[in-house]
């Protein structure tokens, strides 16, 4: 079974293609995306948003301290 539908599929092309041109841009400070593994993020991000089969993003594990 696919993890993900043509919908995210899209959005993945069209997010890797504004990082080669240089157009990618973050969506909270507005600075440009250099890396890769964000631009990917910011695609299932958005696909995610849109309404596509996309996996639920990892949830962050939260250590105690000890004393």
């Amino acid at each position: 079974m696919a993890r993900y539908d043509e919908k995210a599929q899209l959005k993945v092309e069209k997010v890797m293609r504004e990082l080669k041109e240089g157009k990618l841009r973050s969506g909270g400070s507005g600075k440009k995306v250099t890396s890769r593994k964000q631009a990917i993020a910011i695609a299932l991000s958005e696909a995610r948003r849109a309404g596509g089969k996309v996996p639920p993003a990892p949830r962050r594990r939260r250590t105690r301290r000890k004393g």
